[in-house]
């Protein structure tokens, strides 16, 4: 178990190692990438116990939010990582002839991440996936609410990994204050929008760059036009996965006024076919991370009407799928990130009226919305800022490795998933290489009558 009085001690060493070069040749890195692959496979039937203990999710729901996408990404990295090494090519002006330009990607040295409880697994190792299909030597901070994924996820790594080059240290918030107290080369954190703030304030005192990938309000829009059927089966689907702990599920619902209660039937009946009539006891149904959260969420069942759910059971960290209507827009439930199994819906009376509610609130992470009008659709999509989402679905969006996943304004700065993964840990380094045997003395003082030459060839 590494130690905070340990951290500055093995910090120096991964510096020592990076600066060995030995983290960048394309054979190092790719065998690092399967060495990963191979002990995830490894350790397989472990991270499902694991992720059981700590969050009570099923074997299938387990990998295909956690261990299935994990795999997904270092499938794709290690196919496309020989290209994206590969410098860039790009024009070179006539004022800069005879020469080349190109782009090179270098790492940024030494990476730390900072992984959330919810996704405590694939959250932490696909972007160390990234950090090291960029080059880089990287320290990962598992989460203490997540404690069996973590101990495993530092036994993984410690397996897998020499210390200077990749490491664990596990730990609460003090561990998390002693590392960001250090000069990093790029901090990775996922978690939310208050300990974002700390993290980037941490990262200015040396100026090191950030990736922040947050939360906040992420709405769902169901217009007129939609198939209420497969709407409702999909907004359930993508709101209680991982018992709604999911940066990206659907916080609230805008729908037409007169729908709501066929909304509301459809969702319930679909709750039904997927956890049965007691989620209690279905083994398919997660639980919240801790009583501190389950507090919190149970906390905000005064703050509506709730039309479905609303049983708990504190010691299980058992809360069930719920809807809520007529929600307070001044309380918790409609102003903070609610992170769990709570579903409030908001009625609108005109289309304009649902844009305007999400335009006046902060810019969330994922936007989802439900319709067959392209004018509508269009209107969603140029006019609302949010980090990503989807057209008549939900969550599906950062399965897709050709998509940046990533939040803007509050929600987040920065973006990865596949090569914007590898952008994400990467130094984009601009070298011209100029030809010696042609030099124009244009350039060259003195200038005396050359300025209508230098305009026609800046085209001023």
């Amino acid at each position: 178990m590494i130690t905070i009085a340990e951290i500055p001690q093995r910090l120096a060493a991964q510096r020592t190692y990076f600066n060995s070069q030995k983290t960048k040749p394309y054979q190092f890195r790719y065998h690092q990438l399967e060495r990963l692959e191979a002990a995830v496979k490894k350790y397989e039937a472990e991270v499902f116990a694991a992720l059981k203990s700590d969050l009570g999710k099923s074997t299938a729901e387990a990998f295909l939010g956690e261990v299935g996408f994990l795999y997904e990404e270092l499938k794709f990295t290690k196919k496309n990582l020989k290209c994206w090494m590969k410098p860039k090519r790009v024009a070179t002006p006539m004022t800069l002839a005879v020469g080349k330009s190109r782009i090179h990607y270098e790492p940024l040295g030494v990476s730390l991440i900072i992984a959330p409880w919810n996704y405590p697994y694939q959250l932490l190792l696909t972007p160390l996936v990234a950090a090291i299909a960029a080059g880089n030597c990287a320290a990962v901070k598992p989460s203490e609410l997540a404690p069996a994924t973590a101990r495993l996820v530092s036994k993984i790594i410690e397996e897998t990994f020499p210390p200077e080059y990749v490491w664990s240290i596990e730990g609460a918030a003090d561990v998390s204050t002693a590392l960001l107290k250090e000069r990093w080369d790029h901090v990775f954190f996922t978690g939310s929008i208050g300990v974002g703030k700390i993290v980037m304030k941490a990262a200015a005192e040396h100026l090191t760059p950030v990736t922040l990938e947050l939360g906040g309000k992420s709405p769902c829009i169901v217009d007129e036009s939609v198939d209420m059927d497969v709407a409702t089966r999909r907004i359930a689907w993508g709101k209680y996965l991982n018992a709604g702990q999911t940066c990206v599920a659907p916080d609230y619902l805008l729908v037409p006024k007169g729908s709501q209660q066929r909304i509301v039937e459809k969702i319930s009946a679909h709750l039904d076919t997927f956890f049965g009539r007691t989620p209690s006891t279905s083994p398919e149904y997660s639980r919240i991370v801790s009583e501190r959260h389950y507090d919190r969420l149970h906390g905000m069942l005064g703050q509506g009407t709730v039309v479905v759910g609303g049983q708990g059971n504190r010691a299980e960290k058992y809360l069930a799928p719920t809807l809520l209507t007529e929600p307070k827009l001044d309380s918790p439930l409609m102003q903070e990130e609610i992170f769990g199994p709570l579903l409030p819906i908001v009625e609108y009376s005109s289309f304009d009226e649902a844009v305007k509610f999400v335009q006046d609130r902060e810019k969330p992470l994922a936007l989802y919305y439900f319709g067959n009008d392209p004018a509508h659709r269009d209107r969603v999509v140029g006019s609302l800022s949010f980090g990503g989402g989807c057209i008549n679905d939900t969550l599906v969006h950062l399965s897709n490795p050709r998509l940046p996943f990533g939040g803007v304004g509050t929600s987040g700065m920065g973006g990865y998933h596949g090569w914007y993964s590898f952008e994400a840990f990467s130094h984009r380094k601009s070298v011209l290489d100029r030809a010696t045997w042609f030099d124009l003395n244009l350039r060259y003082y003195p200038y005396a009558d050359k300025l209508p030459w230098l305009r026609r060839m800046m085209g001023s």
